[in-house]
């Protein structure tokens, strides 16, 4: 079992496997540089997503250490038929290294070599337990890390119940049964454990992957949408601009009067395809209260903040959903930057004539780092008061900061582009 298809070594393979791991280190560590600069620059938490350092064999190896006490028992003379015994503790390292370094890879982890070298580990434990006992009986657990490394799926907890009473039968017979219970307790926790923390690993990875093609798929059909708007906007407008100009361009040197009137086409044209640009522009740039929402609890629950979220109430009109998820967005960030808040509560109540938002916090009553009247809360002051509503912030009676916004449910008179736009009020930095 020391060499595989190719008829490479073990130890020729796990060097490679080695060289490989430390190839992609130095991608990692720039993953991890863009990460912690992002962080401190100020971006969102929930963007930032930390990429984690990649698993390999390597994870497993220090547990090996539990056989040092059979080991130490060898160089000491005090484990009868030494020669053996060494034969078997070089033949267990090799086998459980093999086996733990394929379990990171599907293919490998399925195939029959690997099974295989599985089987014949537990052979070797088994006859190692039943000829040396004492210290020899915790390669046990260590056999149930290769199994849960190796197996996944509905056959894990037949197994690993199996493996630990094997275990707990095999040390009773060596030792006593205080011992075994014990012993099989410790293998039957090391296979299930090791098995939903790798389980859990590889899902975590794949959703990641996922997600990042899924934003990439977004994004892509997002342009896709917003050249085609634009392209179905300006197609017929322009082209409408080129026909009146040319006619325009004939017409000036006989009939002013026919010239002039084709002028006043083309700019009542263009007015009219500016209008529409700009509606164009605000519907692409513009998110919904559900977003923000969505949003705010991921960042708040990055910035280890726990998120309460309630709403209630009919739907809300369009320019009042904008206007609340600005106001949800800049409470949040400065929930996130200043408060050093634990607990961040968001209360939307929608009435048959008024909407009202709450934000609070359990912080130390800050709302921006240089107190209550951030540049931020005061746009969303004047904006929301320019449509009909109202916005207080300062710091609650029991502590804490309480952001409220108050808007008519109906909603008010249409926001502009550029008053909802990001970069009309920036947040507090």
């Amino acid at each position: 079992m020391t060499r595989g298809n190719t008829g490479t070594p073990w130890w020729r393979r796990l060097r490679c496997q080695a060289a490989a791991g430390q190839r992609e280190r130095p991608a990692w560590r720039a993953e991890m540089r863009r990460f912690r600069a992002a962080r401190r620059g100020g971006a969102d938490p929930a963007a930032t997503d930390h990429p984690g350092p990649p698993p390999t064999g390597f994870s497993l190896l220090p547990w090996l250490l539990m056989g040092m006490g059979s080991f130490s028992h060898l160089l000491q003379g005090r484990t009868p038929n030494p020669w053996f015994g060494g034969l078997g503790l070089l033949a267990f390292n090799s086998l459980y290294v093999y086996v733990i370094f394929r379990a990171f890879d599907r293919a490998k982890r399925e195939s029959a070599a690997t099974r295989v070298a599985l089987a014949l580990l537990a052979l070797l434990t088994t006859g190692l337990a039943l000829g040396y006992g004492g210290s020899w009986l915790m390669f046990f657990p260590l056999l149930g890390l290769a199994t849960g490394a190796v197996l996944r799926g509905p056959w894990l907890g037949r197994t690993g119940t199996l493996l630990a009473v094997h275990a707990g039968a095999v040390s009773a017979l060596r030792d006593d049964w205080a011992n075994a219970t014990t012993m099989a307790y410790g293998t039957f926790i090391s296979t299930m454990v090791t098995a939903a923390i790798l389980s859990l690993s590889e899902a975590v990875r794949e959703l990641r992957a996922a997600r990042e093609e899924l934003a990439r798929r977004a994004v892509e059909q997002e342009r896709l949408r917003f050249s085609r708007d634009l392209h179905d906007l300006l197609g017929h407008t322009l082209s409408v601009v080129v026909v009146k100009s040319e006619a325009a361009r004939r017409l000036a040197p006989r009939d002013l009067a026919a010239a002039l009137a084709q002028i006043s086409d083309i700019e009542s044209v263009g007015r009219q395809a500016l209008t529409e640009i700009r509606e164009a522009v605000t519907g692409y740039r513009e998110g919904s209260l559900a977003t923000e929402l969505t949003r705010a609890r991921s960042a708040l629950s990055a910035a280890s903040v726990q998120p309460v979220v309630r709403q209630s109430g009919a739907p809300l009109a369009p320019q009042t959903e904008a206007l609340l998820g600005w106001v949800v967005r800049e409470a949040v960030t400065n929930v996130v930057r200043h408060s050093r808040a634990s607990r961040c509560e968001i209360t939307v109540e929608g009435a048959a004539e008024r909407v009202r938002l709450t934000v609070t916090d359990d912080g130390r009553g800050t709302g921006t780092g240089g107190g209550a009247g951030g540049t931020g809360l005061k746009g969303l002051t004047e904006r929301l008061a320019a449509a009909g509503g109202s916005l207080t912030a300062g710091p609650a009676p029991r502590g804490g900061f309480t952001v409220i916004a108050d808007l008519p449910a109906g909603g008010a008179e249409p926001v502009s582009p550029a008053a909802t736009a990001p970069g009309a009020n920036r947040p507090p930095g």
